[in-house]
């Protein structure tokens, strides 16, 4: 089971690195904003600091997934376990906070949620079961 938490954290913290991306780098671009549900490059323009922002915060939970994997695989699980669970754990929420937005965020949400929640709950099994 640890093995699979740690897989499973490992592509959170690779598709928040994406989110980072589209968010902090190509939020002007016409193919984000509109993945983004936003409708011109004028809205595009006008949320770009706040997506720039929002960008780093995934980008910031990432690299706390990746961190707790090497720290873990390292031989530090203390450490590693903690920033796997506080980093996805929050992937997490923030996946029901979009969920919660409106029903037109579901499927975003559950393609942000789904991988950092199997991580959480396969990792809290294999420190309880010790496997």
């Amino acid at each position: 089971m640890t093995l699979a938490s740690l897989v499973f954290a490992f592509i959170a913290a690779v598709l928040h690195v994406y989110i980072f991306t589209m968010e902090s780098i190509t939020w002007t671009k016409p193919a984000t904003w509109k993945r983004f549900s936003l409708t011109s490059q004028a809205d595009a323009e006008t949320t770009k600091s706040l997506a720039y922002n929002q960008g780093f915060y995934n980008l910031f939970l990432a690299v706390g997934a990746l961190i707790g994997i090497v720290a873990v695989a390292m031989g530090a699980p203390q450490v590693g376990w903690t920033l796997i669970f506080a980093s996805c754990g929050s992937m997490l929420l923030a996946a029901l906070v979009l969920a919660a937005s409106g029903k037109k965020y579901l499927r975003a949400a559950t393609i942000q949620g789904t991988t950092p929640a199997l991580a959480v709950v396969l990792g809290v099994l294999a420190v309880t079961l010790g496997s």
